[in-house]
């Protein structure tokens, strides 16, 4: 057998310590994420015993969303002047003191604060977590993004498990219990942080992206193409937080099924979403973002069409189909964007990792405000038609024709 030359070796070597920091961020993602998901996941907890409408729960989804939203950017930019290696463990202890907070709140105005500090938590983890997942990936962008990116979906599956089995038998308080799961994210952030410190990351100066990003008219071209992205990520982010927020509701209200059973089909949407984004990366380095878009959105068509109408074995399983098409467009919207702005991945994880919260959140509250007036399944009548935002995608540019090695 010939032996690997000293060069090749080194590269080796890197390339498993850097694919080890992709994995490494892909479990904080998922720790974050699963304490996340515990606000949405407890809502038909909390509804009763606090004795809130469908309006009132959308308002803490867009306390918590809005708050991640809004500081996620500023982080994104700051973060691209100055990286901090060490900025995913503050974040992660202002998640630590949000669920205590939630844990304990004694009204509605402190489930809110405690929503928002999980909020800020989260927008200071996506943007440099985003980046360093990026520096680590060995020019598989795609892949690596998908990979970290389904750490969080997974943590968002696991959130209505852990929700049904500990949090309801044991009350809103048992919440404090997961503070050690932020303990242990903070230690495993804390050795990511020093690996990311030893590449001694510098502040990235913005390069064009080809011809696409010189003279008026072309940055106007890239100005158009980004709004086009904002409309897409919205069709997505809607449907989403239809599914996320109301579809407990909308499973216990049309099929009498029990919370628990709810939490568990929950889960089987959830974690159709953490299968789907390790896809649509994979086949998006592969075959091409542009092409992943198309599929991922307008695909999905049939399926959000039909699940109104379907009884509660067709409702599971086209809402597994849903959560794996439209999951893996959010890995090509945000690698086609990094692509399109060259230099600027802090700024653009935290716009995209922002409008997919806040988009979320927006919707989320809207569409606690129908429910109200009219019915949960009105609601899933209408955000069917979502996807159809799909055919935005024929005006997207083809920017990846220099990828063609990345498809081999």
């Amino acid at each position: 057998m010939q032996k690997a030359s000293p060069p090749e070796l080194t590269a080796s070597l890197a390339k498993a310590g850097t694919f080890s920091i992709v994995v490494a961020l892909s479990f904080a993602h998922l720790l974050n994420d699963m304490m996340q998901s515990l606000l949405p996941a407890i809502y038909p907890l909390i509804k009763g015993s606090y004795g809130l409408n469908f309006a009132q729960i959308g308002l803490i989804t867009l306390t918590f969303q809005l708050t991640a939203s809004l500081l996620q950017p500023v982080v994104g930019i700051f973060t691209d002047r100055r990286p901090q290696p060490f900025s995913l463990v503050a974040g992660m202890g202002c998640t630590l003191l949000g669920l205590i907070v939630l844990a304990h709140a004694g009204s509605y105005s402190m489930l809110l604060i405690g929503a928002a500090m999980v909020g800020t938590g989260s927008s200071i983890f996506h943007p440099e977590s985003t980046r360093m997942a990026r520096l680590a990936s060995g020019g598989r962008h795609g892949f690596a993004q998908s990979l970290f990116q389904v750490g969080g979906q997974a943590g968002q599956a696991i959130g209505p498990l852990l929700a049904a089995f500990v949090v309801v038998p044991h009350g809103q308080a048992s919440l404090s219990w997961f503070s050690l799961v932020a303990l242990l994210a903070m230690l495993v952030l804390l050795q990511v942080g020093r690996w990311y410190q030893r590449q001694s990351p510098a502040p990235v100066k913005p390069r064009a992206a080809g011809k696409a990003t010189s003279g008026d008219g072309a940055s106007a071209n890239v100005v158009v193409t980004v709004a086009l992205l904002i409309v897409l990520m919205f069709s997505r982010s809607a449907y989403t937080a239809s599914l996320g927020n109301y579809y407990t509701f909308f499973l216990i209200g049309k099929f009498q099924v029990s919370v628990q059973t709810s939490q568990m089909l929950l889960f089987l949407f959830l974690a159709s979403q953490a299968l789907g984004a390790l896809l649509g990366g994979h086949i998006g380095d592969r075959f091409g973002r542009r092409e992943i878009i198309w599929f991922s959105i307008l695909g999905a068509v049939p399926f959000t069409l039909a699940l109104p109408f379907a009884n509660l074995f067709w409702t599971a399983v086209l809402t597994v189909i849903v959560g794996m098409i439209m999951a893996s467009a959010f890995p090509a919207i945000l690698v086609y964007a990094m692509e399109l702005l060259p230099g600027k991945v802090g700024m653009i994880a935290g716009l995209f990792y922002g409008l997919s919260f806040g988009l979320g959140a927006i919707s989320a509250a809207l569409l606690g405000q129908l429910a109200d007036v009219t019915s949960v399944e009105t609601v899933y009548r209408l955000c069917a038609l979502l996807p159809l935002l799909g055919l935005l995608t024929w005006f997207l540019p083809d920017i990846e024709g220099k990828r063609a090695s990345w498809r081999a």
